[in-house]
C-alpha cells in the first residue's frame, strides 16, 4: 500500500510540475510576443493553461485586442488529449453555393464509441473570411464546424481564431511597426487593415517583422513602408503571402538578406 501511495504522489507531483512549467513557459513567451500582459489577461492565460495545456509555444492560444482565442491546432491538441474517437464532416450542398463560393459545413466529433456526437457547423464566403484565405472558403468552412463541435464537445466558451471573419487587430510587437497612417486604415467595408493583414502573415509564418518592414520599403521602391502607396502595400502583402505559402524558406533566405540593412538603422 505504502509502494502504491508513493506512485500515486509521484505521479502527482510530476503533472503539477508539468503544469507549472507549462504557464511559465506560457507567460514568458505571451510577454515576448505581445508585449505587457494586464492581469486579466495573464491570469485567463493561466487559467487555460490548467484546463486544457494549451502551448502558446505550439500557436494553441492568439490574443488579439486584449482577448484570447483558441487556434485549430490548440482544440486538435485537446481532442487528442482527452482521446476523442473521431470526428466527421459533411457538405451541406442545399446551403451552399459553388458558383458564389459560398460553403456550409456540419461536423460531429465523438468523445467516446458510445457519444451520440456533438455538432457543429461553419460557413465561409468570400464577405466574411480574411483576404488572405480568399479562394479557401471551402477548407475554412470546414475548419469552422469542426472548431465549432469540438468547443461543443469538451465545454470550451472561447472563440477560436480561424472563425473570425475579419481578423481584428492584434497586440502584437510587430504590429506597431508596420504603418498605421489614413492610406493604410480600413477601406470603409469591413475588411481588415494592410497592417493587420500583414501582422497576420507575420504570425502565421513566424517572420521576423523588421526584416519584413525592409523587405517591403525595397520591395515597394520607398526609403521606409510607411511612405509607401495603398496599392503598393497591397501588391507586397499580396507577393508576400504568395512566397510564404510556396516556399518559406526561400523567403526566410531573402528576408535575412535585409539583416544588416536592419542593424545599420538600429
Amino acid at each position: 500500500m505504502r509502494g502504491r501511495k508513493t506512485v500515486r504522489s509521484s505521479n502527482k507531483h510530476y503533472r503539477n510540475r508539468r503544469a507549472y512549467d507549462l504557464i511559465r513557459s506560457n507567460s514568458r513567451l505571451a510577454r515576448s510576443t505581445w508585449g505587457s500582459l494586464s492581469s486579466n489577461d495573464l491570469g485567463d492565460l493561466i487559467r487555460l493553461t490548467e484546463s486544457y495545456s494549451l502551448s502558446v509555444a505550439a500557436g494553441d492560444l492568439q490574443l488579439l485586442n486584449g482577448k484570447w482565442y483558441v487556434t485549430h491546432t490548440g482544440l486538435l491538441g485537446i481532442a487528442q488529449r482527452r482521446r476523442c474517437v473521431g470526428m466527421r464532416t459533411d457538405l451541406l450542398k442545399d446551403f451552399s453555393d459553388s458558383a458564389t463560393n459560398h460553403w456550409v459545413f456540419k461536423a460531429t466529433v465523438f468523445k467516446n464509441p458510445g457519444s451520440r456526437g456533438f455538432v457543429g457547423y461553419g460557413d465561409a464566403a468570400p464577405g466574411n473570411v480574411s483576404p488572405l484565405v480568399r479562394g479557401a472558403e471551402l477548407r475554412v468552412a470546414e475548419t469552422r464546424a469542426v472548431n465549432r463541435a469540438l468547443r461543443k464537445a469538451y465545454g470550451i466558451g472561447l472563440c477560436s481564431v480561424e472563425e473570425l471573419g475579419a481578423l481584428p487587430s492584434a497586440r502584437t510587437t510587430s504590429a506597431s511597426s508596420v504603418p498605421t497612417n489614413g492610406t493604410h486604415s480600413s477601406n470603409g467595408n469591413g475588411q481588415p487593415r494592410l497592417r493587420d493583414q500583414l501582422c497576420l502573415l507575420i504570425r502565421q509564418y513566424n517572420l521576423d517583422a523588421n526584416l519584413v518592414k525592409a523587405y517591403a520599403a525595397d520591395f515597394c521602391g520607398t526609403e521606409t513602408l510607411r511612405g509607401a502607396s495603398r496599392e503598393l502595400v497591397e501588391s507586397f502583402i499580396t507577393h508576400l503571402s504568395t512566397a510564404a505559402k510556396e516556399n518559406r524558406d526561400a523567403l526566410v533566405c531573402k528576408l535575412n538578406s535585409y539583416s544588416q540593412q536592419v542593424e545599420a538603422r538600429s
